[in-house]
């Protein structure tokens, strides 16, 4: 069973870049305090640590 992280988005991407929208996107965020259950993968983890302004995790599964 693959580890995972609960990631809630907790900034609005209003005002922001293109980019960091696109990144909220990726990880299937685009409203705010919706939270996600994600693969701990490395790419997942360096999407979150781009945006760590729009985006808190709040738990990390086994």
């Amino acid at each position: 069973m693959a580890k995972t992280i609960v990631v809630k988005q907790i900034g609005s991407p209003i005002r922001r870049p293109a980019v960091q929208r696109q990144t909220l996107i990726g990880l299937g965020l685009n409203k705010m305090n919706r939270v996600r259950e994600l693969e701990d993968t490395p790419s997942v983890r360096g999407m979150v640590n781009s945006i760590p302004h729009l985006v808190q995790i709040i738990e990390e599964r086994e």
